[in-house]
């Protein structure tokens, strides 16, 4: 799995005018529960062409902070984030995250 680290908010932007579905993984470097979830959805992840960007929370909680906002969607950690379209279609958290639901929206 190639994860591109999120380190501005641009990319998202740059990515909505890609008109591609991308995924954002929000991850807390500092919980277990969060590395958990991490390696589960990588051990999993069987996709193609589907950018899948890497949040370090931690780092850079206000692109978080932004993507609550631009998105209306609840900030949790870790979770994941479906965007196709321009909307967020699809949002889970924890042991919540499933790459088969994600693959029934693609």
């Amino acid at each position: 799995m190639n994860w591109i680290a999120l380190t501005d908010y641009s990319q998202i932007q740059e990515a909505l005018n890609n008109s591609e579905p991308f995924f954002v993984f929000k991850h807390s470097t500092r919980c277990s529960i969060s590395s958990m979830a991490k390696t589960r959805f990588e051990r999993t992840y069987d996709l193609q062409g589907v950018t899948a960007f890497y949040l370090d929370l931690i780092c850079y909680r206000s692109i978080s902070d932004k993507l609550v906002i631009d998105f209306k969607v609840a900030h949790q950690s870790p979770q994941l984030l479906l965007i196709q379209n321009g909307d967020c279609t699809y949002n889970a958290s924890h042991n919540s995250i499933d790459l088969n639901a994600i693959k029934e929206l693609l």
